[in-house]
């Protein structure tokens, strides 16, 4: 049963947020940005197998391991949520969200369509946001200005993402971010984030 809040000392519960999107849609940047602006949130930290790109730093940006280190997780069953994504692991620690959300942070995860289905199963009360972009065009430019795609990843990154639009009515929230204007989807995000406290039957997340 939801808990109803005290009108007078209102005490949220802590928050499970999933962005979620295409490769190329910003979530990275979206992160990036809301740390620099010191949102009090815990911000997962992915773990992949894939190597680092420039400019990236293990334990920042990502927690980068061998396969062979990501297929023990596996088996010892400590991820909360894995998959293979573009030929590459990539999951998330039970151990980092639980801690987080039981002291109380809201905690913002970061996540492919495929890893927010997951997601959706094992905590159905997360607030989850698809994060796009404002054309099919810049999408593309995007993935290109990063100069790590081959024309056949690229290809493959675009055949994805009419699959992943499939999946946006699973979602409670769309949040578009323009190319140039990251602090407004920061602060829309942050608006969500605001209003889900104010919420009269709050959301419990238990995992």
């Amino acid at each position: 049963m939801q808990r109803l809040l005290d009108p007078y000392r209102p005490t949220p519960n802590p928050l499970l947020v999933v962005i979620s999107g295409p490769s190329g849609a910003g979530k990275d940047s979206v992160l990036r940005r809301m740390k620099e602006r010191g949102y009090p949130f815990h911000f997962v930290i992915t773990t992949t197998d894939r190597a680092p790109r420039p400019g990236e730093v293990h334990g920042r940006d990502y927690f980068f391991v061998s396969t062979q280190e990501f297929e023990r997780m596996i088996e010892a069953g400590e991820l909360l949520e894995h998959a293979v994504v573009y030929g590459q692991y990539k999951g998330i620690s039970k151990a980092q969200v639980r801690a987080a959300l039981d002291s109380g942070q809201d905690v913002i995860m970061r996540i492919d369509v495929q890893g927010a289905a997951t997601i959706r199963r094992l905590a159905p009360e997360a607030v989850f946001i698809f994060l796009s972009c404002e054309s099919e065009e810049a999408l593309i430019s995007r993935l290109r200005a990063r100069g790590t795609e081959t024309e056949a990843t690229l290809q493959a990154r675009l055949s994805m993402l009419a699959q992943e639009i499939q999946h946006l009515p699973e979602f409670d929230y769309l949040v578009v971010n323009h190319s140039d204007r990251l602090d407004e989807t920061v602060e829309t995000i942050a608006a969500i984030i605001r209003a889900e406290k104010c919420r009269v039957r709050q959301r419990h997340v238990a995992l």
